[in-house]
């Protein structure tokens, strides 16, 4: 069983924390870290942009990712949000072997 980072952006922290919320308690996520105020400099519609954004990164299964993304859109104010996976490929075990308890269904 793989492990897998999901790294989002939110417009607020309430947004982030409804969404990280909503991850955990579905067990489509095993944790998420929620970093308030970051600056993000982007392309969007021709323009660059400059805004404040908060970000979450979540722990989970690699299986898990199609239907943690298709639920993080089900929530998000963004169009086109940036949820993005990263493998996980070394660590902790008992920290990856948690992930995996944490994400089985009940």
């Amino acid at each position: 069983m793989t492990s897998t980072m999901i790294y989002i952006t939110t417009n607020s922290q309430e947004e982030a924390l409804e969404i990280a919320r909503t991850l955990v308690d579905e067990r489509l996520a095993a944790c998420a870290n929620v970093l308030p105020s970051i600056t993000s400099v982007y392309h969007w519609e021709g323009d660059v942009q400059e805004d404040r954004e908060v970000a979450i990164i979540l722990k989970t299964r690699s299986e898990l990712v199609g239907r943690l993304t298709d639920r993080v859109k089900e929530y998000h104010s963004y169009s086109c949000p940036c949820i993005v996976a990263i493998p996980i490929t070394g660590g902790n075990p008992d920290f990856l072997s948690w992930i995996a308890e944490e994400t089985e269904e009940q």
